[in-house]
């Protein structure tokens, strides 16, 4: 029995890197969205704004993981 490749550290940082930055793309569509409709519930917009600002905490996060900022 053979068992698939397993991924390292960085090819799984860069899977969840990828699939925030879609999640990203995805609420600032649904805000921008939300906000050209003018009837737009500000709580909503507000809290996907929160939500997109958390997720791009993360992404930096993971950014940082794989390409560490290194001071010669």
């Amino acid at each position: 029995m053979s068992f698939p490749p397993r991924m390292d550290e960085t090819e799984v940082l860069r899977v969840k890197l990828e699939m925030l930055r879609s999640e990203h793309r995805d609420l600032d569509e649904a805000i921008k969205a939300l906000d050209e409709r003018g009837t737009a519930d500000m709580l909503m917009i507000r809290r996907l704004k929160k939500q997109k600002l958390l997720l791009k905490d993360r992404i930096s996060a993971i950014e940082d993981r794989i390409l560490p900022d290194i001071i010669a």
